[in-house]
Order: structure tokens, then sequence, then C-alpha cells
């Protein structure tokens, strides 16, 4: 089949080459001139065949929103939009409405699978409407993973983008878990080899997975990280999993503790921690550190 590709950085081109390993054609517009196949989102739709499939890969919020406009202006009654980046769940019933309007069909897609995804294939969780989904199958067929998993049809509009959510808000815990874990290991005497502890879990334990297989990667280019500044960035969607518990009152504790360690990295002398050492040192004339 042939698809319009809307944005062509680390996941979007490697997500073009994929696709056309396939045999598929793919037709990538990009406002790097350098990336691109077309010049514009008019001719992007001009060389594609009704009914059209454009998948939009490009960052959340106002980018997504203004691709989308532009390109409501420009597909027919019949065609499909595919929003394949990390937008909020709550942004797709938005986006299905005013391209329903105009006789254009929505499904949202969650992808995950990073700088990986070119080989091993990226896991999709999509949403819409079935004979939406349907006009797209060839491209989840050609981006997922081989074998029987890796993709699901998780609902209706919304649930891809939240089934992603979800997806990545548990990544933040296993991350954590990982770190808090190195740290220790790395605090104590007695471990004379933290990086071979962890490869030693990555066969046989019930704690492997690929995100130990990274960790590993991650030791043997730097064993103590030493090259690494402890600061870490949150994506917004740890931040909306931990509302959407809140808003449907599901506990969360591991996900949201994750998240505010983020937010922890973030400071070279934590404000908290100062009232905290305060506090001690007056209600229990314990010694407080100057600067």
């Amino acid at each position: 089949m042939e698809l319009g590709l809307v944005g062509l950085g680390k996941m979007g081109g490697n997500m073009r080459e994929r696709i056309r390993r396939a045999g598929h054609t793919v037709i990538g517009y990009d406002r790097n001139a350098d990336l691109a196949d077309v010049h514009s989102l008019e001719e992007l739709v001009g060389k594609l065949s009704a009914p059209r499939v454009v998948w939009v890969m490009v960052p959340a919020g106002e980018p997504t929103q203004t691709t989308i406009d532009q390109l409501a202006e420009v597909l027919e009654p019949g065609d499909v939009v595919v929003d394949g980046g990390n937008s909020r769940w709550t942004d797709d019933e938005k986006h299905a409405e005013e391209l329903a309007a105009k006789g254009i069909g929505f499904v949202d897609c969650g992808v995950s699978g990073g700088v990986w995804g070119l080989e091993n294939g990226y896991a999709l969780m999509y949403g819409g409407d079935a004979e939406n989904v349907a006009k797209v199958q060839p491209v989840f067929d050609a981006l997922k993973p081989e074998g029987d998993f890796g993709a699901v049809h998780a609902g209706k509009v919304g649930a891809g983008h939240f089934a992603k959510m979800v997806h990545n808000g548990i990544e933040y815990a296993m991350m954590q878990a990982y770190a808090e874990g190195w740290e220790l290991l790395e605090k104590v005497d007695s471990v004379t080899d933290v990086r071979e502890v962890f490869r030693s879990w990555q066969e046989g334990t019930v704690i492997r997975s690929w995100l130990l297989d990274l960790a590993v990667n991650a030791l043997d280019e730097d064993e103590h990280l030493d090259g690494l500044r402890g600061y870490a960035q949150d994506s917004g969607e740890g931040r909306w999993t931990v509302e959407a518990a809140i808003d449907n009152a599901v506990p969360l504790p591991a996900i949201t503790a994750s998240l505010f360690a983020r937010f922890a990295s973030r400071q070279e002398d934590s404000p908290q921690m100062k009232m905290i050492a305060a506090l001690r040192n007056q209600f229990g004339g314990h010694a407080v550190e100057k600067k």
C-alpha cells in the first residue's frame, strides 16, 4: 500500500525504512528538506492514491495539532490520519471529531521500540473504528515485531495512546527499581563487581528484561556511569499516568514515586531537604551541613 509519513526524525525515519522493507510505498515529509521525499504536505497528499493514509510522527501538542489542521484542509472524505506520536489521549477525541466533520477518519497509535525498532519491530497500541484501522492494517503488520504479539487494537479512539501512556508509566517504575538496586550495590564495599552482578541477572532470574539488558550495555560503556550527570527528564506521559490514576482513584505508588524521583534529580540542592535538615536540627539537635 501507499503511506504518507509526516516527521522523519529518529523514530519516523526508521519507521519509513522498515515499512519500505516490507514492500510498501512511503512518501515522507519533514521540515528538514534533507530528510524529506516531498517539500510540502500538499505535495505529499497529491502523490498518494485515494483512499489515503497519512501517519503523523511529530511532537505532541501544538506541532501535532498544527499538522492535523493542515491535513484536514488537503485530505478528502474516506482518507485516514494516524497520530503515532506521544499525544495525550484526551487530544485524540478532539482530533477525531475535527476530522470526522470533513469525512476523514482518525486512528491513534502508541508506538514503542525506540532506536531498536528498525530491526526488532515496534510494539503498537492503536485505537479507532474498525473501518479506519483496517485501512492502516498493512502498515501495522509491517511495523510490528515478528510473531503473534506486539500489536493490539486496544479499543476506541484514545485507547491506543492511553495504553501507551500506561506502558510508559510502568517503564518509569521498572527503570527506577533497577536504578535504586544499582545504587545500593555500588554503595557497599562487599560487592566488588556491580556490572557483573547485573549481567548475571540476565539469565534465569525473574527480573530479567530488555531494560536489564540495556542497563548492562550502559555499564559496559561506562562501568560506574561516571560520565553521566544524575539528571533525568520526563516526556510527560508519566505525569499523565499519575493524573489519570487520580481521576480514576487507582493507587499507583511505585509509578508516582518514580516520577517524583525524576523531579528530584533536577535539583542541585534540594529545597525540601533544607527544611528537613532544619527541622531535625530544631527538634533533635541533629547536625546540619552548612554551605
